[in-house]
């Protein structure tokens, strides 16, 4: 089966800076519906539309077709009282960037002081030029369900709860979330 709109792939894959740095090594595969559904970059869709089970590729992606360039506005220092204890680098909170009427914004502690706390709400692989090593292991047509959901269910896919709707997510999907208003 050729990969196609309203088909789950399955990819192994590898991905490096464009140094060759290794950032991730892929340890499960990558599944995903394809189509524009937006559940991986439009440039891995691009490179493997019309590909089948066997084909590898290695393609490099400019930060701007990735997770943009690094905007040093998004850079808040906090006073370290505003946050809750315990405060770790690593942690992430919703907030919303300085004169900014946009969506809120996820930001990761990247330094703690004793009463200041840097936070960050770029992505941590934004400015990057990122390399994708990608191998096609599986192709199958999507499910009705998972077309109307706009996402993959099942094994390395997205869950959702018994009886209801709502999302029950999968260990690791969650992070401590506070408000920064």
């Amino acid at each position: 089966m050729k990969i196609a709109q309203n088909t789950v792939v399955s990819v192994n894959y590898k991905l490096s800076d464009a140094q060759n740095n290794l950032i991730e090594d892929g340890a499960q595969p990558m599944v995903y519906l394809h189509g524009g559904y937006e559940n991986t970059l439009p440039k891995i869709e691009e490179e493997l539309d019309g590909k089948e089970v066997g084909y590898s590729s290695t393609i490099q992606i400019e930060p701007e077709d990735a997770f943009g360039d690094y905007d040093p506005s998004l850079l808040k220092v906090e006073e370290r009282s505003r946050l809750p204890e315990p405060l770790e680098v690593g942690m992430q909170f919703e907030g919303v960037a300085d004169g900014s009427d946009e969506e809120p914004t996820i930001f990761t502690v990247t330094e703690v002081a004793d009463d200041k706390v840097v936070l960050d709400g770029n992505h941590p692989l934004a400015g990057m030029a990122l390399r994708f090593e990608l191998s096609v292991i599986d192709v199958r047509a999507a499910t009705e369900e998972e077309i109307a959901h706009g996402h993959v269910h099942g094994a390395h896919g997205h869950h959702h709860g018994h009886g209801d709707d709502m999302d029950d997510g999968e260990e690791g999907d969650h992070f401590r979330s506070q408000p920064l208003n």
